[in-house]
């Protein structure tokens, strides 16, 4: 489960900690890859990975990473706009609106970066690979390409409600 912080209004989660190696002549030199989500729980999250000798300093590293690379996402109030699909490499991924009241219904690292991103109801389903940096990169793809039915009006030239029948 991602472990969680709050720093200047902002959630932290750590999604992943992982130890690799590096193999060299005289052995194997090991570091730490570290996968943090940080969102302000209103549409606006951010994904990173960092990568260091010390498992503090990946963290700290990934949580800068996150922080540059922050998104706005377009919620229809505390859920999506509409279903959408997703996938990175081998992991794809499924996100459908839920009605008020239902919670995030989502495994691990999807978990993560919605409640990041401030969606409370949600059904969610990874198919595939279940590597959470696919996973979460898989997750932001799908957010990124959401978008709000006054978006697609303008874009169209016409109304909200023509365009939702």
């Amino acid at each position: 489960m991602a472990k969680v912080e709050q720093n200047e209004g902002l959630v932290e989660k750590l999604v992943a900690v992982d130890r690799v190696a590096k193999v060299v002549k005289g052995g194997r030199i090991f570091s730490f890859t570290a996968l943090t989500v940080v969102g302000d729980g209103n549409g606006r999250v951010g994904f990173g990975r960092g990568k260091a000798r010390e498992v503090p300093a990946a963290i700290s590293k990934a949580l800068e990473a996150a922080r540059r690379n922050m998104i706005t996402v377009d919620l229809a109030g505390t859920t999506l706009q509409h279903p959408v699909n997703a996938r990175h490499g081998a992991s794809r991924v499924y996100m459908q609106p839920a009605s008020e009241g239902t919670g995030v219904i989502a495994g691990g690292a999807m978990r993560a970066v919605l409640e990041a991103a401030g969606v409370h109801n949600v059904l969610a389903k990874c198919y595939g690979s279940t590597n959470a940096a696919n996973v979460v990169n898989a997750t932001f793809k799908g957010l990124r390409d959401m978008t709000s039915p006054e978006k697609v009006a303008a874009k169209r030239g016409l109304s909200v409600e023509q365009i939702q029948g």
